[in-house]
């Protein structure tokens, strides 16, 4: 199984959390960023170069609360399976430029709404791994604001 790694982006206003999907690109369904590490990068600056990349976002990685889940995508030999792990991260800059904006689009949503975005059942089991440490995560920013 292959190992990618990704970002779970996140704005907070209180204790309200939005989170920003972008759409894969080739079946436009609404999904978190991730990536491969290239070589010798760490998953701090992996993940912030897979951001921009597909999000066109800047922002603070939450290192203390990473999440691995098995992420499924379509093949030719039908879905396979990939680890992916997963970090909180706290968007500071939303940039109108980004490499990947002609393949993509960008979402934002409330955490308490981001399962009806998807309709991918691998995403909505991640979104409530999230939305469980997710009082852990917003203390934590707030440490670090």
């Amino acid at each position: 199984m292959d190992h990618k790694i990704g970002v779970i982006p996140m704005a907070t206003r209180g204790q309200r959390i939005a989170l920003m999907f972008v759409t894969s690109q080739q079946r436009g369904r609404w999904i978190l960023p991730k990536g491969n590490l290239a070589a010798n990068e760490t998953h701090a600056d992996g993940c912030k170069r897979e951001a921009f990349e597909e999000a066109g976002i800047r922002g603070n990685i939450i290192t203390d609360f990473p999440i691995t889940a098995a992420i499924g995508k379509s093949s030719a030999q039908g879905i396979v399976q990939t680890a992916v792990t997963y970090y909180p991260f706290l968007v500071t800059e939303q940039l109108s430029d980004w490499p990947e904006k002609a393949k993509r689009e960008r979402h934002w949503v409330l955490l308490r709404d981001a399962p009806h975005i998807t309709d991918r059942d691998d995403f909505r089991t991640l979104i409530k791994q999230f939305e469980a440490i997710s009082p852990a995560v917003l203390k934590s920013v707030e440490h670090k604001i």
